[in-house]
Formats: C-alpha cells, sequence, structure tokens
C-alpha cells in the first residue's frame, strides 16, 4: 500500500463535525478503493464494505425505503459479517455508479448523522451510463465530492523511498535558484524517465517495483487500456459506441503531429466536431483524458480567456499513453530519447504534472507562428511554459518577453533536461522540478 496525498484529505474530513458522505470520484484502477479501505480499517472499529460491480444483487437493497434504520437492518441480513455502531461505524460504498439509488440514499445518512459514508466512482455522470436510472436524483448538497487521479510523481518518489531531506533541498534550490547537485540531479533525472514509462497506474508502479522488468509493466498497463475500451462498448449510448472508441485510438497520432491541436478529422477521414464532441467528452468524464484549451490572450484568469473549441487532448496518466505507442519505446525513453513523436512525451508528462496537483490545462498559439505549450498562474502571474527535449531556443517565448506591452508577460518557465539556471525573465528547470510547482 502506497501513501498517497488523498490520505490526508481524508484525516481532514473526519476531523470535520459536519462532514458529508465523501464519493471518491476518479478513472478505473487509479487506486481509489485501497485507499478508501486503508483509512477506513485504520480509523473505525467497524468498516462495511459493499462493491455494486462485483455484488450487483444487493442493488436490491435500495430499490425500497432510504431510511437508515430500515438501510442498516437490510444491509446486515445481507453482509454477515456488517456491524453498525453510531459514530464508530464507515459504510463503503464502492462502484456507487452501478447502485444510482444508493447514491441517493447519501442525503439521509447525512441528516441521520450517526454513521460515515465513503462511495468510489469510476464512470459518474458519463453520457449513457446507466441511462434507464436517469431519473434517480443526486443528493446535492449532501455529499462532498473529490477527485483522485493515478499517482502523480510525488508519490512515485514516495514510493521509491526517496527522504524527505531531497524533498527539500529541491524546494530550496528552487526557491534560490541555483543548481541541483549532480548525484541528485542525476538520480532525480532517472526517476522522472522511469516513472514517464511506468506512469501512476498503483499495478503498474508495484509491478515494476517488485520486478523491475519493463515488459510485465506493459502488460499491466495494456490490461487497463483494454479495460477502458471495454467499458466504451458496455456503457456508452449504442450510437457513440464506435466513435468513442475512434476518438480515444486517435490521441497517439493527434500529438504526434507538428501542430497538436485535436482535430476530428484526425479521428476519421472527414470527421466533423458534432460527429465526435460528445465522444470526446465521455473519456474526459471518465477521467481519462485532459482538455488543454487554447488562450485568447496571455493574461489572467486564464478560464476567462479560454477557447473552448481550440484544445489539445492529453492523457492522464503518461504511462498508459506511453503504452499506446510504438513497440521499443519504453526503451528509448529509459535511454534518456524522448524526441520522438515531436516533443508529445515531453508535453505529456507536463500535462501529467500539472493536471495531478489540480491545475486546469492551457496554452498559447496564434496564427502568426507564435506556440505556447502551456500556460499556468505562477506565483500570482500568467506564466508561459516550454517544455524542451534538449537545451534549444525558444522562440516564440522570447517573443512574448520582449514585448510585455502587449503580451503582458513577465517571467517565463523553460522546463527540459538540464540543470537550473535564469537568464533573465526566463527560468530554467530540470523537468523533474515540474511537480513542485504549486504555487498559484
Amino acid at each position: 500500500m502506497y501513501n498517497r496525498k488523498i490520505d490526508s484529505f481524508f484525516v481532514q474530513w473526519k476531523n470535520t463535525p459536519e462532514r458529508n458522505p465523501l464519493v471518491i470520484k476518479g478513472c478505473r484502477q487509479c487506486g481509489k478503493t485501497s485507499s478508501v479501505l486503508s483509512f477506513a480499517r485504520k480509523n473505525y472499529k467497524n468498516v462495511v464494505y459493499i462493491d455494486f460491480h462485483e455484488q450487483k444483487d444487493l442493488c436490491e437493497l435500495f430499490k425500497g425505503s432510504l431510511q437508515v434504520d430500515y438501510l442498516t437492518v437490510a444491509i446486515s441480513a445481507a453482509v454477515p459479517t456488517a456491524r453498525f455502531e453510531a459514530k464508530k461505524t464507515c459504510l463503503v460504498l464502492d462502484e456507487i455508479q452501478d447502485c444510482p439509488q444508493a447514491r441517493a440514499a447519501l442525503k439521509f445518512f447525512k441528516l441521520d448523522g450517526r454513521y460515515d459514508v465513503i462511495c468510489t466512482g469510476s464512470l459518474l455522470g458519463v453520457s449513457g451510463y446507466r441511462s434507464s436510472d436517469s431519473e434517480t436524483s443526486i443528493p446535492v448538497g449532501f455529499e462532498t465530492i473529490v477527485d483522485m487521479y493515478p499517482m502523480d510523481f510525488e508519490e512515485w518518489l514516495w514510493a521509491n523511498d526517496l527522504q524527505t531531506p531531497v524533498f527539500d533541498l529541491l524546494r530550496k534550490m528552487l526557491a534560490e535558484e541555483t543548481p541541483v547537485p549532480q548525484a541528485i540531479h542525476n538520480r532525480m533525472r532517472q526517476l522522472l524517465l522511469e516513472y514517464i514509462v511506468v506512469g501512476g497506474m498503483p499495478a503498474a508502479v508495484r509491478t515494476f517495483l517488485n520486478t523491475r522488468d519493463i515488459n510485465q509493466v506493459i502488460a499491466v498497463q495494456r490490461s487497463i487500456v483494454d479495460e477502458y475500451k471495454s467499458d466504451m462498448v458496455k456503457y456508452a449510448n449504442p450510437a457513440d459506441k464506435n466513435r468513442i472508441r475512434e476518438c480515444f485510438e486517435s490521441i497517439p497520432r493527434q500529438l504526434s503531429k507538428d501542430n497538436k491541436k485535436f482535430s476530428f478529422a484526425t479521428v476519421r477521414k472527414g470527421g466533423r466536431s458534432k460527429e465526435y464532441i460528445g465522444c470526446l467528452q465521455w473519456i474526459e468524464d471518465a477521467g481519462i483524458i485532459q482538455r488543454c484549451y487554447n488562450l485568447t490572450t496571455t493574461e489572467l484568469p486564464l478560464s476567462g480567456n479560454a477557447l473552448h473549441d481550440s484544445f489539445k487532448v492529453y492523457m492522464t496518466d503518461t504511462g498508459l499513453f506511453v503504452s499506446m505507442l510504438d513497440e521499443g519505446t519504453q526503451s528509448d525513453i529509459l535511454q534518456g530519447n524522448l524526441l520522438s513523436y515531436k516533443g508529445a512525451i515531453y508535453e505529456n508528462v507536463m500535462a501529467d504534472l500539472l493536471c495531478k496537483m489540480g491545475r486546469k490545462l492551457y496554452y498559447y498559439q496564434k496564427t502568426d507562428g507564435i506556440e505556447i505549450d502551456f500556460v499556468i498562474r505562477y506565483k500570482g502571474k500568467c506564466v508561459p511554459v516550454e517544455c524542451k527535449a534538449r537545451t534549444g531556443n525558444a522562440k516564440s517565448m522570447s517573443t512574448l518577453l520582449k514585448h510585455p506591452e502587449k503580451y503582458h508577460v513577465y517571467d517565463a518557465l523553460k522546463l527540459g533536461d538540464y540543470n537550473i539556471g535564469r537568464n533573465g525573465a526566463l527560468l530554467t528547470l530540470p523537468f523533474y522540478m515540474g511537480f513542485l510547482l504549486t504555487e498559484l
């Protein structure tokens, strides 16, 4: 069991007197169930666990009265190990999207207040999922929804036993803008390359750390990707099933282009937005991908300047993205060669780092040739971010910095395969330091 950042959130939640039932939402296999059960077993005398995906018959318990006294008796009868004691019991409802009536019951558990409830869901809200139950109400105001992602780079470092003094040193080097000592720099660089290949799916991480066998890791990753494709076939509206899969399978082709703006014609020759936009939304709602929106201008607030019909698409987990690429890509990456796919791997890593810290993704591209990989809010400013696999000139970045009166950009970041340095308004960072760019 690996340390996850959501663990500290669970503690804060339990210490909140008037807490709502929790709904942990995220893509399949990102570690929701194991994190919830680990927390519950450490903090409650009794844990009552129901998996609606595996125990579909238990959904019947929630088709009658949703009063708590009735439900606890019904659950106790159906689950012999269940014990309900006021203030000492946590009810864990796994894959709650398979039982919408159970989600409706959260309102009653909240109003009752005797038992804590934590739910997990992989396909909550996706179009077409459980459409026959669409009339079941969602308990607005009586639940707290939290997004959970695959393990991020910092959690990967924890899993690799990187010690607190190293994190402290990296933060100190970033604050002082001084180079990282070479031995630590080399180790961090290698850990990043391994993270790019393995990603953050706990099963893939566990396989790698136990075996160091990349072929076994790839097998785990491709099994997860196949499960995603299976979900698309099983749960989407019949008219959308094939189009959703086509959108998903086009992602490597989308990112291998010089212009990485998502093109529906790349999904299928002659493809149009109106045919596929809902299908892309399905994949995003399932937590598998993240959209990165083009900006009209490099100014805060970023969300207010986003063009919602102009965007790039990245995989939420870089390891899964790499598993969808050509055979041998993993070997190239571990040897430090990330130049293939026209920078797509580096860009997806940056998207991975940013989205898993809860940031929305934005970029800046204009017809006059200016293109900035990412734009973030950092230390209260609008800051462009360039990702370079090797040292090199960032011409678009230079243009923005030379014309602050036009672009309102006064600081910029360039991340790549080098150490910390500064040249005027441009701060260069080793790519592995991307996970430290948390300050808003």
